[in-house]
């Protein structure tokens, strides 16, 4: 379940993550683990990426849970057999897709799946938007979409304080945007009825479960 493999913490774009890459060495007592893990630390930094290395004595599945809860895009398994080999395994944050990858091919790889993953997870939020973005044109709609839905309204407004704060004290709703590209959707303010002067955008004032939904 995609949902539920999200909500095991958080589930950072690339380009934001103070860690991109995390390598967790896989039995690492054993000779050769953690500096191969070093190395392809190194290997990474080098090639731009910001990585760390969990070395710490915790067990290779409490390493994999902590990663998951900060949101560390990817992480990178090495282990003996995998030196052996020539390959280490690769792990997607957003969809915990596995696979395996030559070393030699490593920074290549990750440099791909980064980006793969910051351009999956921009389309997958404007889709989410758009989807949980609608138009009131009257103070009905403005109110009936408040009344059952959870989301952004797209709203005409006088521009006076006294009106945006008694949408506030009488809604529980405020204006979130008032965007650059303005359209027309009428020539009344959505909730006193006064001559329109800007289009913003309008969502409940912040609660768990309008969170839940965004």
């Amino acid at each position: 379940d995609v949902n539920k493999r999200q909500n095991s913490g958080l589930v950072l774009p690339p380009r934001i993550a103070p860690t991109q890459v995390m390598v967790i060495p896989i039995a690492q007592h054993k000779e050769g683990v953690l500096d191969k893990a070093y190395e392809l630390k190194s290997a990474l930094l080098d090639a731009g990426f910001k990585v760390k290395v969990d070395d710490s004595d915790k067990s290779p599945g409490w390493k994999f849970a902590e990663q998951e809860m900060k949101g560390i895009p990817v992480r990178i398994e090495i282990g003996p057999k995998d030196i052996e080999a020539g390959k280490c395994v690769i792990c997607r944050r957003d969809t915990r897709e596995k696979v395996e990858v030559a070393l030699d091919q490593l920074a290549e790889t990750v440099d791909a799946l980064l980006k793969q993953m910051q351009s999956d997870m921009l389309e997958k939020a404007r889709k989410h938007v758009e989807s949980h973005t609608y138009t009131a044109t009257t103070r009905e709609e403005f109110e009936e979409i408040f009344a059952t839905k959870t989301g952004f309204v797209k709203a005409m407004w006088c521009g006076e304080t006294s009106c945006e704060e008694a949408i506030k004290e009488n809604m529980a709703v405020t204006s979130r945007c008032m965007p650059f590209h303005q359209e027309c959707l009428s020539d009344k303010c959505v909730y006193c009825g006064k001559p329109a002067k800007k289009m913003v955008y309008c969502c409940l004032l912040y609660t768990s479960d309008a969170a839940d939904e965004l």
